[in-house]
C-alpha cells in the first residue's frame, strides 16, 4: 500500500508540471526554463543527501553512469518535453505524456525477465490508452492545422520513449547508486547542459521576473527533485515490477488535465475529457486487482 501511495503522490506532482510550465513560458523560452528548473532541482536535493548521510565517494565513482543518465533523462527527455509543451496545449500534452506506461510495458516485456505481459496488464493498457484518446477531444474536437502543433506532438512522443528507456535502466541497475544521488546528479548535470544549449539556440536574456515566475520556477524544480527521488527509490525495490509501477502514470494526464483547467486560461472541461478520466480510473482499478491465489 505504501508503494501505491508514493507512486500516486509522485504522479500528482508530475501532473502539476504542465500548468507550471505554461506559466513559465510567459516569461522565458522552453530550454532556458528547463535548464533553470533542473539545475535548481539538483541543488535542492543536497540537504537531503547530507541528511541521509549518503556516501558521496562511493556514489560518485559511478559518475559516468549518472552523467549518461542526466544526458538521457534530463537533457533529451525533458528538453523534448518542454519544447513540445511550448507548442501543444497543456491538457493535450498531459494526455500524450500519459501514454508513457504503454511504452514502458512493451520495453519491460522484452528486457526484464520477470516483467512479462499478462491479460490483466494488456487490458489495463488498452483501457488507459482509450481514456487518453477520449481526453484528446478536450479541446472540443477541434482540428489543429498548425504544423507546429504536430511537431510538438512528435517531440512529446519522443520524450515518452526516452522516459520509458530510463525507467528500464534504473530497474536493471537497482543497487548501483543512491536514488537521491542519481536524481540530484542527473538533474543538475542535465539542467546545466540545457542551460548552455539554450544560450546558443534560443533568444532569451536576463531580466527581472515577477513573483508569479519565481513561484512557478521553484515549484517546477521541486517536482523532479521530489518526484524522481520517490520514483527511483520505488524502482529499486526488488518486488516492484517496472511496468506495473509505471501504470500509475496514467494518473499524470488526469492530474495534468484537471490542473490545466483550473490554472491555464482558455482550457476547460468537456464531456470527452470527463469520460476519458473515468476510463483511466477503471484501467487503474483493473491493474491493481490481484488475481485469486489457487
Amino acid at each position: 500500500m505504501k508503494t501505491k501511495i508514493l507512486a500516486i503522490f509522485a504522479c500528482l506532482l508530475w501532473g502539476s508540471a504542465f500548468a507550471g510550465a505554461k506559466i513559465g513560458f510567459e516569461y522565458t523560452t522552453p530550454l532556458h526554463l528547463s535548464g533553470m528548473r533542473f539545475m535548481l532541482a539538483g541543488l535542492l536535493l543536497i540537504p537531503f543527501l547530507i541528511y541521509q548521510k549518503i556516501d558521496w565517494i562511493s556514489n560518485l565513482k559511478e559518475w559516468r553512469y549518472m552523467l549518461l543518465f542526466g544526458f538521457l533523462q534530463t537533457f533529451i527527455q525533458y528538453g523534448f518535453f518542454f519544447m513540445g509543451l511550448n507548442k501543444v496545449p497543456a491538457a493535450i500534452s498531459a494526455i500524450i505524456i500519459g501514454g508513457g506506461p504503454f511504452f514502458v510495458a512493451v520495453m519491460a516485456h522484452f528486457t526484464m525477465g520477470n516483467d512479462r505481459m499478462s491479460f490483466r496488464k494488456i487490458l489495463a493498457i488498452v483501457l488507459g490508452m482509450a481514456g487518453i484518446v477520449f481526453i484528446s477531444f478536450a479541446k472540443g474536437g477541434s482540428i489543429h492545422t498548425d504544423i507546429s502543433f504536430y511537431y510538438g506532438v512528435i517531440l512529446l512522443i519522443i520524450s515518452n520513449i526516452v522516459g520509458a528507456s530510463t525507467n528500464i535502466i534504473v530497474a536493471k541497475n537497482r543497487n548501483k547508486v543512491s536514488p537521491v544521488m542519481l536524481t540530484a546528479f542527473a538533474n543538475f548535470s542535465g539542467g546545466l547542459i540545457l542551460y548552455i544549449v539554450s544560450f546558443f539556440t534560443e533568444d532569451w536574456y536576463v531580466k527581472p521576473y515577477s513573483l508569479e515566475f519565481y513561484i512557478a520556477w521553484i515549484w517546477l524544480a521541486l517536482i523532479p527533485a521530489v518526484g524522481f527521488s520517490i520514483w527511483y527509490s520505488l524502482l529499486k525495490r526488488p518486488e516492484v515490477k517496472v511496468s506495473e509501477l509505471n501504470m500509475w502514470k496514467f494518473v499524470v494526464p488526469v492530474a495534468g488535465v484537471v490542473l490545466s483547467w483550473l490554472l491555464v486560461p482558455g482550457e476547460y472541461p468537456d464531456l470527452y475529457s470527463i469520460l476519458g478520466i473515468f476510463i483511466i480510473t477503471v484501467a487503474l482499478l483493473i491493474l491493481q486487482r490481484q488475481p485469486n491465489e489457487k
